[in-house]
């Protein structure tokens, strides 16, 4: 049993790697080109690491703890749903900055521990939400000048 974490870490990074690389090869083959400038360079960064940390893993080169516990697996589910569906569905379906403010602020409010009965708490949560959208916003459409996915919203 004490070669889990191993195994646990290799499965994951070369589930990464393969989602790294999938994305780098898109960004390379998708029309317009100038669109996918800036993807390409972080896909490309991404694809790179991802696979540097796979080899690592199967070379048992790795730091990897004691690895995931049922628990901490059961934590991550809310959040890996919420991605699922922002992927599969609200990117597209409700644009890319509609979609993107939905899925931050259930992020936001299922993993803040502060009280949900509070106002207060409600109130931080959409302008850490709003604060980040700004952020979205800015670093794409003004600094980057770079497309973003234009649906039924945005």
């Amino acid at each position: 049993m004490s070669d889990l974490p191993r195994t646990q870490h290799i499965i994951a990074s070369g589930f990464i790697a393969a989602v790294g690389v999938t994305v780098a090869y898109i960004s390379f083959t998708q029309e317009p080109s100038e669109a996918y400038l800036f993807p390409r360079i972080i896909s490309s960064v991404f694809a790179v690491l991802a696979i540097w940390t796979f080899g690592k893993a199967l070379l048992g080169r790795t730091k990897v703890g004691n690895g995931l516990s049922w628990d901490a697996m059961k934590n991550m589910l809310p959040g890996l749903l919420v991605m699922l569906v922002y992927v599969y569905w609200a990117a597209k379906g409700l644009g890319f900055y509609t979609g993107t403010t939905i899925a931050v602020f259930i992020l936001i409010s299922l993993y803040d521990p502060a009280p949900h009965g509070a106002v207060k708490s409600w109130i931080k949560r959409i302008l850490i939400t709003a604060g980040f959208m700004a952020v979205m916003y800015g670093l794409f459409a003004l600094l980057l000048n770079v497309f973003t996915p234009r649906e039924v919203f945005f």
